[in-house]
């Protein structure tokens, strides 16, 4: 599908603008990228069931196994792009679908889960058995550094290289992202006050939320695509190939059966 981005055109066939369509993306990277964000969350889930105290895991494993099943998910639209003959509208869309569900039902719980998975695993008493007359050390603010990670998420969808922001407006993209900002920030707060009911409340928001964008971008996408298809201004070498294919075999005579 590389050729035909670089050939797409902007104007339809009624003079009207075609939609803005997101970039051929490379399926072989986000099929590694399925990889990796299905045993990662895994991994971690099992070892805070293994390392961690349960009265302070609060949502975290719940998050950290939704962002992995979403990766399966995700790997199935990856499994579905098609090119070439016998492609159907949701096969032309198949990565851009995965990309969608990656970044809203993958990385977004996983990065709510890191703040509090790191926080229990840093103070487990299972894994930090402090020998006689130690000194209890908290790690304090520290604590916080794999939260940054949230930051350059975003920098990835305001500013043009995520999915999202070609099925939503410019103000909606803004909003969606700060949102998750917000949300992330007051559960991972929620969990170090152990106010786990409020903890699930916003937790529950946030995937809410990335679940109806990730739903709704999906369908904007595949109607996109019928749209950009159905306006798209033929051009002059497929209507040469067009031609060659009517054209009857060179050793049989016109009239010929």
């Amino acid at each position: 599908m590389s050729k035909e981005s670089k050939e797409r055109a902007a104007m339809g066939i009624d003079g009207k603008p075609l939609p803005v369509l997101p970039p051929d993306r490379d399926v072989r990277v986000w099929a590694k990228l399925v990889r990796v964000m299905f045993y990662t969350p895994g991994f971690l889930a099992l070892l805070m069931l293994k390392a961690g105290e349960p009265t302070g895991f609060g949502i975290t494993v719940e998050l950290l196994m939704l962002s992995s099943a979403a990766a399966v998910v995700a790997g199935l639209f990856v499994g579905s792009q098609a090119v070439g003959g016998g492609m159907d509208h949701p096969s032309r869309i198949g990565v851009w679908s995965a990309s969608l569900v990656m970044e809203l039902l993958c990385v977004v719980p996983f990065l709510c889960a890191v703040p509090p998975l790191f926080h229990q695993l840093a103070n487990s008493e299972l894994l930090h058995v402090r020998a006689p007359g130690a000194e209890d050390i908290s790690l304090g603010v520290s604590e916080l550094l794999p939260a940054v990670a949230v930051l350059p998420f975003m920098l990835y969808q305001l500013a043009g290289f995520g999915t999202l922001s070609y099925v939503v407006s410019k103000t909606a993209n803004w909003i969606i992202n700060l949102a998750v900002l917000v949300l992330i920030i007051v559960s991972y707060v929620a969990n170090r006050l152990n106010n786990f009911h409020a903890e699930k409340i916003f937790v529950g928001l946030l995937v809410l939320g990335m679940a109806v964008a990730m739903f709704r971008g999906v369908m904007k996408l595949k109607q996109m695509q019928i749209d950009y298809i159905a306006r798209c201004p033929v051009t002059p070498e497929k209507e040469k190939k067009g031609k060659k294919e009517k054209l009857p075999p060179a050793d049989e005579a016109p009239g010929e059966a």
